[in-house]
């Protein structure tokens, strides 16, 4: 740099332009310099997000190998902007279609502890409810970063969104998606909470037959659409439920999800209870279970569904059901 003035402050006579184009040249090897120098900076920034155990995960650097271990998460990491920084994924991790050729790492209740290591993760994201405590409680002693993730309800699914993308310096995209899903969700509550309610019977299996209780995202759907869940004071997940009780709080529409994408059998069966308001204004209807049981940006699609499945049956003229 000394050469350089010197040569500018010598005897030879210095025009404007060159003045001028001098200072060009100073600004911009200025810019590059504190460019270059931002951009090591965001390569090597600590990153931290508050997981649902409350813990504090912090990472030197945002995650470039990352491992889910549910169904869900791997959707809630590809809907973040962080589907290509997965590295290894669970079992059933069917959507989206890019992650059916991720390597798998085990079941949600079975981990293959070797495999997770030997992927050699800057973090795994967990299952609070569905993994063994004591299989993540290990990754944790082998020195792996864990975020344990427990989605409740709808809300909780655009905050996870976000906070997995700080995790994985892929907010630019996280930001717009979670306040799309905020919006999509806001107007449907304001459709359909308001209106009249239904009795809704959810029907996950039919031998043994299991509903939803009122702390599942289920619950939280049909709440959302105007809708009573007659097993929402079961303060269980996949609670199994009598025929009985079913009669008993006669509901107005049954939906049932069963195990794939096709319409379940046994939904038919409840054709032979005639005195079921549900079977005899025939408001017996199916969601895809992926839709409504992940928690997941698509569960807003089975909301959708269901609301407007529950809305029939506010159709219905007064007097034709008991």
């Amino acid at each position: 740099m000394g050469s350089s003035l010197n040569t500018v402050t010598s005897s030879a006579p210095v025009t404007k332009s060159g003045m001028a184009n001098f200072a060009i040249f100073l600004l911009t090897a200025f810019t590059q310099t504190l460019f270059a120098m931002e951009s090591v900076k965001t390569e090597s920034e600590a990153v931290a997000a508050i997981d649902d155990e409350g813990s504090l995960v912090e990472l030197a650097a945002p995650a470039n190998r990352i491992i889910s271990l549910a169904p869900s998460l791997t959707e809630l990491i590809y809907a973040a902007g962080a589907g290509d920084k997965l590295v290894g994924v669970i079992a059933y991790s069917n959507y989206p279609e890019a992650a059916k050729s991720l390597p798998v790492v085990g079941q949600h209740d079975m981990l293959d502890m070797e495999r997770i290591l030997a992927l050699r993760p800057d973090l795994v994201v967990a299952w609070l409810s569905g993994n063994p405590r004591a299989s993540v409680r290990r990754l944790r002693e082998l020195g792996l970063n864990v975020y344990i993730a427990e989605p409740r309800n709808l809300e909780s699914i655009p905050s996870h969104m976000e906070r997995l993308a700080i995790l994985a310096g892929s907010e630019s995209i996280a930001k717009p998606a979670a306040e799309n899903f905020r919006s999509r969700l806001r107007a449907l509550d304001h459709r359909y909470r308001n209106k009249a309610a239904v009795r809704t019977f959810y029907q996950v299996w039919d031998n043994p037959l299991i509903s939803a209780g009122g702390n599942e995202l289920i619950n939280d759907i049909i709440s959302l659409c105007g809708g009573e869940n007659i097993f929402s004071d079961i303060d269980r997940v996949a609670p199994k439920v009598s025929m009985e009780a079913v009669l008993v709080r006669n509901p107005m529409v049954i939906i049932a999800s069963g195990m794939d994408i096709e319409r379940p059998e046994w939904l038919d069966d409840w054709k032979n209870w005639p005195a079921v308001n549900a079977v005899a204004n025939n408001m017996l209807f199916f969601v895809p279970p992926d839709l409504v049981q992940r928690h997941t940006p698509r569960a807003l699609q089975g909301a959708e569904i269901i609301c407007s499945q529950i809305d029939l049956a506010r159709s219905i003229p007064a007097g034709t059901s008991n």
